[in-house]
């Protein structure tokens, strides 16, 4: 897995909704990644393959038991991807993939580079670092919901994770102090909802006693997206393929991307990203969600809006990612800070079933007009430049008789892919007016002893993997939790 950040703005946006001195900020979170991670430099023999790197280790730390390292190998074809997109103007090749900045730059791995090789962090970070008394990990288990009583987290209750009912044997376990909920962007929504915390008019419909009422549990719900995109490199493949059945070397060898390019729209678009960025602040926020949405979610979209119209006329607001392999380019790239909302909700018709999760990609229509642009860009590096054009690439999807909006609409509608496996949002940090479900100290507006620790409480998502940020924000509220309790 790729070890990125995204950008200061990233983190920035998520305090600056709840005002200038919040701590969910780059410097706020900053600690909490080096605290997270340990960063493995890259051996001698790493670095001479991998033009242009750049690390500062005063960005990372060397104390934690998840890695990031380096991999052995890169295939040298990367210098050409890396000299085409760094010589775009306005494109920065940052001092450390960790600083917080967009450009072109070289990223760790997960992984333990001067050990194994290999990675189970469940194991190395989690498991082998609780071996103690109080600590018991209950698996093949289904938690089914939080016990809330008179407004206050009391404990869970769960039932064994098999499909015949004749087995399951309902526990409940009582919390002393309080209830930490992490089960994700999508089923931590629906067990708030399953015990009775969520929009009442949506709880009432399945049958579940409302408990508290949170417009905006299961709303909000995003994630980045990807649009397929092949451009074959025949040369390239059989060079690979020829080292590989040979003595099991060269580019197949190799597992994850190491670099590639993080821009924004300044960058893709640089004629027509204000006017885009002006079509979304003339937006009403409204007209682009659920009919019936709470008021307060609602206005929780509209200040993402206008952030988000910030963030398209930044030059650190990432949007578009495309990872560079050396070989043929990667077969799509990444739509970073899409503008449109889904939900995840409850099963009105079978509520103990899983929940409904609906993308809604491109209700937001301007979604549209940011993807044609990555796309035409796309096209212009890979295709068309003369770096990559002489290695004969041949576009092969979309093909290159589209070339009218009408006709990259038309593909981009079939052939986008609604998730990146990043979701985020369905619990969100937000002021409860915005149509927030958790406060800045992550606890559960108007429940007592219930908190959410995952990427449902991210407001907007960051312009990278998540998977680095969700170690950082558990850190962060580990600290949070220890402070209260003592």
């Amino acid at each position: 897995m790729q070890c990125v950040r995204g950008t200061t703005e990233d983190y920035d946006r998520w305090g600056g909704f709840f005002g200038g001195d919040s701590t969910w900020s780059w410097e706020g979170i900053l600690p909490y990644f080096k605290k997270a991670l340990h960063f493995q430099p890259p051996s001698e023999h790493a670095v001479e393959q991998m033009p242009g790197l750049e690390y500062d280790t005063s960005y990372w730390g060397a104390s934690s038991r998840l890695y990031a390292g380096w991999p052995s190998f890169q295939w040298p074809g990367i210098k050409y991807q890396w000299e085409l997109y760094k010589k775009l103007p306005g494109v920065k090749t940052p001092e450390d993939s960790g600083a917080g900045q967009a450009g072109v730059f070289w990223y760790p791995t997960y992984m333990d580079a001067e050990g194994t090789v290999n990675r189970s962090y469940a194991k190395t970070g989690h498991w082998d670092g609780l071996n103690r008394p109080n600590y018991d990990l209950v698996t093949w288990t289904k938690v089914t919901k939080i016990e809330i009583d008179n407004k206050k987290a009391t404990g869970v209750t769960f039932r064994p994770n098999t499909f015949d009912e004749k087995d399951w044997d309902f526990t409940t376990v009582a919390a002393k102090k309080e209830v930490i909920l992490s089960a994700g962007a999508i089923h931590s929504p629906h067990l708030l909802q399953l015990s009775g915390i969520g929009p009442s008019k949506l709880l009432e419909s399945a049958r579940i006693k409302p408990k508290h009422h949170l417009p905006g549990v299961g709303q909000n719900f995003h994630d980045h997206t990807t649009l397929t995109y092949e451009i074959k490199h025949p040369t390239f493949v059989a060079w690979a393929d020829k080292l590989w059945a040979a003595n099991r070397t060269g580019p197949w060898s190799r597992g994850m991307w190491n670099t590639g390019a993080w821009l924004g729209m300044p960058v893709i678009a640089p004629r027509s990203y204000q006017a885009i960025a002006a079509k979304v602040e003339a937006q009403n926020a409204a007209d682009h969600l659920p009919a019936g949405s709470d008021p307060t979610v609602i206005a929780g979209y509209q200040a993402r809006l206008d952030s988000l119209a910030k963030a398209i006329r930044s030059d650190n607001a990432i949007f578009y990612s495309h990872y560079f392999s050396g070989d043929e380019p990667v077969n799509y790239f990444t739509y970073e800070h899409p503008l449109s909302l889904g939900t995840v909700n409850v099963n009105v018709s079978a509520p103990g079933a899983e929940p409904v999760v609906d993308y809604r990609t491109y209700s937001n229509p301007v979604d549209f007009d940011i993807v044609v642009e990555m796309a035409r860009f796309h096209r212009r590096m890979n295709v068309h430049s003369s770096i990559m054009g002489q290695f004969g690439p041949l576009e092969t999807a979309p093909g290159l008789n589209v070339t009218s909006r009408e006709d990259w609409v038309a593909y981009i509608r079939r052939n986008t892919l609604p998730t990146a496996m990043h979701p985020v949002g369905t619990c969100a940090m937000m002021p409860l007016e915005l149509g927030g479900v958790v406060d800045e100290q992550l606890k559960v507006y108007g429940v007592e002893g219930l908190r959410v620790v995952d990427a449902s409480v991210m407001s907007v998502i960051i312009g990278a993997n998540l998977a680095g940020t969700v170690y950082a924000i558990a850190e962060k509220a580990a600290d949070m939790i220890k402070d209260a309790a003592h």
